[in-house]
């Protein structure tokens, strides 16, 4: 079993690898992030909107459990939770493979083209940059204190941590769609 010092350090590093990833769609050619594959999905420059987008609702939520968290750390014993704790890193993982469960997102978490690219980049950057803030503020446990319903893959009540590892893992679920769009791309030209 991880320590929580281990799973906040497993966290930090699944943020930090995922952003930079993401981040570096921002450069590959235009023709590239403009094409939409065959079957109707969305193109790369829409794919890396819907991440920030979805991003920025699951802060709001991250932000309250930090809060409440930090707050609850003077009514609850967090050295007895922390005992008793197991972080759901199984099903989160889940959440980072692209199509492993049927997923319907809502309407205001798609892609509406309202921001340019480099907004859309400095968006991702200060939403890693929030993420870390957030670590950082709970580094001894405390995101265990809060809890909170995740209905994405029958999750259920997840902490504060596991929201912000669900986080990492759905950028890592559109990585994977974005490296479909491009090989699909890469064989329509050739």
């Amino acid at each position: 079993m991880m320590s929580i010092d281990e799973i906040i350090s497993e966290i930090r590093h699944s943020l930090t690898a995922t952003f930079s990833e993401i981040d570096k769609w921002f450069d590959q050619p235009q023709v590239l992030k403009a094409y939409f594959p065959e079957n109707g999905g969305w193109n790369i420059t829409q794919i890396l909107e819907h991440i920030a987008l979805t991003n920025h609702f699951l802060l709001i939520i991250i932000q309250k459990g930090t809060r409440k968290a930090l707050q609850n750390i003077h009514g609850l014993d967090l050295e007895a939770t922390l005992r008793d704790y197991t972080f759901p890193s199984k099903a989160l993982t889940e959440v980072g493979i692209h199509q492993s469960f049927k997923w319907i997102r809502p309407e205001h978490m798609e892609p509406n083209g309202e921001k340019t690219e480099e907004e859309v980049r400095r968006w991702l950057k200060e939403q890693l940059a929030t993420c870390l803030d957030y670590l950082q503020q709970l580094s001894n446990g405390e995101g265990v204190l809060y809890k909170t319903t995740m209905s994405v893959n029958e999750l259920g009540k997840i902490d504060v941590y596991a929201y912000i590892y669900f986080l990492a893992q759905h950028g890592l679920r559109h990585i994977a769609q974005m490296e479909k769009n491009k090989n699909e791309y890469l064989k329509s030209i050739v």
